[in-house]
């Protein structure tokens, strides 16, 4: 990795094929969010997928990292998370496959976050929110059960974003 304190050097593969680089979003504020469609706090997926709406013509990208880790509450495949996801909540946001995000199998992303932020800042469970700006800096990190329309997180997005 080019610069140890940026995630630019990350990819994920994504929901429907191809590969996400987070080099891409250079510039604009990242929400990187653990997903799952069947936990009690899947409803956060409206309140990213209104995060990206009020936001996204302004730089914030929202991407969606379906995983399994916590109560295996995303057991379906590709596929059945790109049907969930478009009938349920019409996300727009992308999204990566299925991915791990705890432990010595965990995506590389994720190992970095932690090693960047400690163990207290690790996803406990589904929904755990990791913000980075422009420069691909891990700048925050909200626990599931903070709301993505909180007031605590849009004032930490409209902070990354040009005026």
């Amino acid at each position: 990795m080019a610069n140890p304190d940026s995630a630019f050097g990350f990819t994920f593969s994504a929901l429907e094929g191809g590969t996400i680089t987070l080099a891409d979003y250079a510039g604009r504020p990242v929400l990187v969010v653990n997903t799952a469609s069947a936990c009690g706090f899947t409803p956060q997926y409206q309140g990213l997928q209104n995060l990206w709406e009020a936001y996204s013509g302004r730089g914030l990208i929202v991407l969606g990292v379906p995983c399994n880790d916590f109560g295996h509450q995303e057991p379906g495949d590709e596929a059945s998370i790109k049907s969930f996801c478009d009938s349920r909540f019409a996300v727009g946001f992308p999204l990566t496959a299925k991915q791990k995000v705890i432990g010595n199998e965990a995506h590389p992303f994720y190992r970095w976050a932690r090693e960047k932020k400690g163990w207290l800042a690790a996803p406990k469970w589904n929904f755990h929110k990791y913000l980075l700006d422009g420069e691909g800096h891990l700048v925050d990190w909200f626990a599931t059960p903070t709301n993505p329309e909180s007031p605590k997180v849009r004032a930490a997005i409209e902070k990354l974003l040009p005026l």
